[in-house]
């Protein structure tokens, strides 16, 4: 049956209307995107990660807010976007501690979370070298002198920015392969461990090379090397203790994006290519070199594999170590 020509005008119209609409409220057009921090504003994990929501804001044409939600090692803020529902407007932007902390921590079940479970992989954006530094009133000229040191019966402590962080673990990973021991000071945060490590009060503080760099320039810190396979492209002189024969010694922090178990592949996928153009952009390459973070970026099983890696292999070290918080 052929219908007159004014019901099909109308059937069109209401079919363009629900076209239009489908489209009006296309991720991201409902409403902002939250990214979640799980530390305090202030700190290089918040700096970066408003720098990166400012160009997706630009890119997706939604405002991109950062929202800070600090407390017990990140896994407030980590639980929060676990529970969050699943449409691409909450997500996580988190440092490495991310997998490291469930195994050092007593987790109440009211922030309890799987890594790898309740989370959906996005990007790794970028890659941090660990860089262990000391003060020239130590001393101490090179790391082979430290752990010289150390054998002779001197006593050596190293700080980490907290009990669990992958600093903490560079240095229990070179106490085991060194057969020595640097007593551990843990400070809560970067910025003390490089107060203390310039006047001298640990003999070597471990860091990332972005809050130490003028320090070097400057001879006030010496950096005596990095506890990656590679030398960093931000100090290439410095060694790295693969190759000062410390072979299990390859670790690093990175940092990245992911959001709630079971968001939409579609979504997935435009963030994830939104996020590898901000990355290549020189103001955002800029800001990371500043701050020590080399950028790594690509697909978000790059991230997925971090993760894992990271969950597995920390986790046994944790135990192994007998790394604790309360």
């Amino acid at each position: 049956m052929k219908l007159p020509r004014t019901s099909v005008l109308a059937a069109a119209f209401l079919t363009a209307a629900a076209g239009g609409n489908a489209l009006a409220q296309a991720w991201p057009s409902a409403k902002p995107v939250v990214i979640v921090i799980s530390y305090p504003a202030g700190g290089d994990t918040d700096a970066i990660g408003r720098a990166y929501a400012e160009k997706l804001s630009q890119r997706l044409g939604q405002q991109v807010i950062i929202d800070n939600r600090p407390g017990a090692s990140g896994t407030i803020g980590n639980a929060y976007v676990a529970k969050a529902p699943a449409d691409g407007y909450t997500l996580l932007f988190t440092p490495s501690t991310f997998p490291i902390a469930q195994h050092v921590l007593k987790v109440s079940p009211t922030v309890a979370h799987d890594v790898n479970r309740d989370f959906t992989p996005i990007i790794k954006t970028g890659n941090i070298p660990l860089l262990a530094v000391t003060s020239p009133s130590t001393g101490i000229k090179d790391m082979k002198q430290a752990i010289a040191d150390a054998k002779s019966g001197k006593t050596l402590t190293y700080g980490s920015p907290g009990i669990g962080s992958p600093m903490h673990i560079a240095g229990e990973m070179l106490n085991k392969g060194a057969g020595i021991k640097m007593n551990h000071v843990s400070y809560k945060g970067v910025a003390p461990v490089v107060t203390d490590a310039l006047g001298g009060h640990v003999s070597i503080g471990w860091i990332t090379p972005g809050a130490v760099g003028q320090h070097v320039a400057t001879g006030k810190l010496i950096p005596l090397a990095v506890a990656e396979r590679q030398r960093t492209k931000l100090m290439p002189g410095v060694p790295t203790l693969i190759e000062l024969g410390y072979k299990e010694l390859d670790i690093s922090a990175w940092m990245g994006l992911v959001g709630p178990r079971g968001m939409p592949a579609d979504i997935v996928r435009s963030l994830n290519g939104h996020m590898n153009e901000v990355l290549k952009m020189p103001d955002v390459m800029a800001r990371m070199a500043s701050l020590g973070i080399e950028p790594t970026g690509g697909d978000p099983s790059v991230m997925a594999r971090q993760i894992a890696d990271d969950d597995s292999r920390f986790g046994k070290l944790v135990q192994e170590f007998g790394i604790r918080a309360e």
